[in-house]
């Protein structure tokens, strides 16, 4: 099973994780998590950018979570805190059965930001201020796991004054493909031992109002350690882009840490 054991996700049949995406599976109920993700992207404008998100995460039962998200970045030059979000998600249907799952959850994000607006790229998970709604779906299949998630993004204009340009596209439909699989362990003997998975992610956004759209693509390793903490360091790549963007390919690592049966 894909990450089986994996920050205690190994407690019930199976689980899936990914890297620049979420699948349609919760973290386990009544229980909390810390996540920092920090970003270094190359920006063609100047020095290298910095983006820190950290998250506090609430598994509030089997089938609802939510994320507490702030946004801090190094861009205009000075290292500040640009915002906050909301994430929350709702699993409304699953067929589970050895070795396998399907599932599926309904999803949204609320975020705030006092930065400028300086690309055309939608990401009200970073710059923007806004919402998303979407859908994900995720299949396991023993140690492999595949995820679509397609989603409806609304950028709004930004504190401070800094206002969506009206020349620029604020609605963005998103649409995600992820691969998932599992290297290590061989075969489970606890869940203490460390798990290795190695995965590839594509990223797309089109703009609804011009049609100027990306397409990213990304690859990770992921390691579990102790059924409890998790560490990601994954690579993104723009592969194609009829849009304004500046900070498109860079790294990612992002530490994880779950505290079970908190409330």
């Amino acid at each position: 099973m894909i990450l089986a054991g994996s920050i205690g996700f190994g407690k019930l049949t199976a689980q899936e994780l990914f890297v620049y995406t979420e699948p349609s599976s919760n973290m386990p109920a009544r229980s909390v998590g810390l996540r920092l993700s920090n970003w270094l992207m190359n920006d063609a404008t100047g020095p290298v950018k910095y983006n820190f998100v950290p998250e506090v995460m609430w598994g509030v039962n089997k089938r609802l979570m939510f994320h507490l998200e702030g946004f801090f970045g190094n861009r205009p030059g000075s290292f500040k805190a640009e915002g906050a979000g909301v994430y929350a998600k709702y699993r409304f249907y699953s067929r589970d059965k050895i070795y396998k799952h399907l599932r599926l959850a309904a999803f949204g994000r609320i975020a705030i930001n006092n930065g400028y607006v300086y690309e055309e790229e939608v990401a009200t998970n970073s710059h923007n201020t806004g919402y998303q709604l979407g859908l994900i779906g995720t299949q396991l299949l023993h140690k492999t796991a595949l995820s679509v998630t397609a989603y409806y993004e609304r950028a709004l204009d930004n504190l401070n004054g800094y206002s969506f340009p009206p020349s620029v596209s604020g609605r963005a439909l998103n649409y995600d493909l992820s691969v998932g699989r599992l290297i290590f362990p061989k075969a489970y003997t606890s869940y203490k031992q460390t798990n290795m998975n190695i995965m590839a992610e594509f990223l797309g956004q089109s703009l609804m109002n011009n049609g100027r759209q990306f397409v990213d693509g990304a690859i990770a390793l992921q390691f579990i350690f102790n059924s409890q903490t998790r560490l990601d360091i994954g690579y993104r790549h723009e592969l194609y882009s009829s849009m304004s963007r500046m900070d498109q390919n860079g790294l990612l690592v992002r530490a994880e840490h779950l505290l079970y049966n908190v409330f």
